[in-house]
């Protein structure tokens, strides 16, 4: 998961413009135990009656946050606004959505306590990333950063011969300039800042990498490369026998090495120290016995053929995508990355998660219909300048359930919690 020393600069540029170096280590920085000791302990009301969930609306109302969509589901009056969201539409699914949280985070764009919502139809889900959310919080909370963004699309392209495919390839690289200027004629949004060749015989995809600002970007790159590939069309003395907008080489929608080891859409790092009191008292569990099951299941997922390291990912993102109006079917690529778990010299028990290719938007798609962007702004995520905030907590929230699974595996407790919250007729 290494980046080109351009990528690290625009990064490093952009963490300097906001921070000095000073002030860099304290937003990233724990809380102290005084300021733990500060926080609003009161949890908000469980259960599964009707009332319980007036409750727990009541005390979202006393924290300013609306819920008026997600409460109160009405019919769609007007189907011709979901053009640009769905065909053939004949009405809604109806995913439950939970509340989990707060969550607090010390990262480079999101900062404090945010309350999760998360659709989902597994039982016992919603409970896992709460639990794992307090422990959380009551360590300090979780660090994030953003490390690089990056969107990419990879057209296909062949020539008669080898020797044709090297002019081409020499060729492209030589209007790397005029590229960029039909894609800042294409979009107001979308910056082109890399384009890689992958030659074989004598075909070459040319993967060109976007910055998208605040969308996922997945319409944007597409539109954008098609103009690109018109310009070549237009301009380059030699047909190729054969072209194809993607050569499904990008990784969308996909887990891919080539998505691990680069970034596509947003690469996050989360982490946080766990003391052992708050593992034992938390989550029913020792530091020494979460990092061995750990280190267990870390070589078992090796040797399965995994792409990247990790427990369930998917769960949490899945949960929030659906919520909050992104492609679901991006938590393909999303899901891949790395989580690590050791304990450290003073007995407390450390984790980190890296997840780099993050693909997801707080505009466009999904995020403007009613109840998913009431849910992005339950975490003041709706809306422009938003995006990079919103994957941090994404983030966040996946390193909250890994910890939760990992607690419970290596305490005997997942089938029991399962067993309590996944079904309809719990049994002991």
């Amino acid at each position: 998961m290494s980046h080109n020393q351009k990528i690290v600069q625009k990064v490093v540029k952009g963490i300097e413009e906001q921070y000095t170096p000073e002030e860099f280590i304290k937003q990233l920085a724990p809380l102290s135990p005084e300021q733990i000791e500060q926080l609003d302990t009161t949890p908000f009301p469980a259960g599964y009656s009707k009332t319980d969930q007036e409750n727990r609306l009541a005390y979202l109302k006393e924290k300013g946050i609306k819920t008026n969509e997600i409460s109160n589901p009405k019919p769609m009056e007007a189907p011709e606004e979901l053009k640009g969201n769905i065909e053939n539409f004949i009405g809604m699914a109806q995913i439950p959505i939970g509340l989990a949280g707060p969550i607090l985070i010390n990262g480079t764009n999101a900062k404090g306590e945010y309350f999760v919502p998360m659709a989902t139809s597994e039982g016992a889900l919603v409970a896992s990333y709460n639990r794992g959310m307090k422990a959380c919080r009551l360590s300090g909370g979780i660090s994030t950063i953003s490390t690089a963004q990056s969107v990419q699309r990879s057209p296909y392209f062949k020539f008669n011969s080898l020797a044709e495919n090297g002019i081409f390839v020499k060729w492209v690289h030589e209007n790397m300039e005029e590229f960029k200027r039909v894609v800042n004629e294409s979009s107001n949004y979308a910056q082109l800042s890399e384009m890689h060749t992958h030659v074989e015989g004598n075909s070459v995809i040319l993967t060109f990498s976007y910055f998208t600002g605040d969308a996922s970007g997945q319409n944007m790159v597409t539109i954008c490369t098609d103009n690109v590939c018109q310009f070549i069309l237009e301009n380059f003395p030699i047909t190729p026998i054969e072209w194809y907008i993607e050569s499904n080489y990008s990784g969308d929608k996909k887990a891919t090495a080539l998505s691990f080891s680069s970034a596509r859409g947003k690469k996050v790092i989360a982490e946080v120290n766990l003391p052992k009191a708050v593992v034992e008292k938390t989550l029913k569990s020792t530091p020494e016995g979460i990092a061995e099951y750990w280190q267990s299941s870390t070589l078992a997922v090796v040797q399965s053929g995994a792409i990247g390291a990790q427990g369930h990912v998917a769960n949490g993102l899945a949960a929030l995508f659906i919520a909050c109006g992104q492609d679901a079917a991006c938590v393909s690529e999303s899901s891949v990355g790395i989580t690590r778990m050791q304990v450290k010299e003073n007995g407390d028990l450390y984790v980190s998660l890296t997840l780099p290719s993050l693909i997801v938007g707080t505009v466009g798609g999904g995020t403007g219909l009613a109840t998913q962007n009431e849910c992005l702004a339950m975490m003041n995520c709706a809306g422009v300048g938003n995006a990079t905030k919103f994957a941090e907590i994404c983030c966040a929230v996946a390193l909250a359930g890994e910890i939760s699974i990992a607690a419970a595996m290596s305490a005997g407790h997942f089938t029991k919690a399962h067993k309590i919250f996944g079904r309809k007729n719990a049994r002991k």
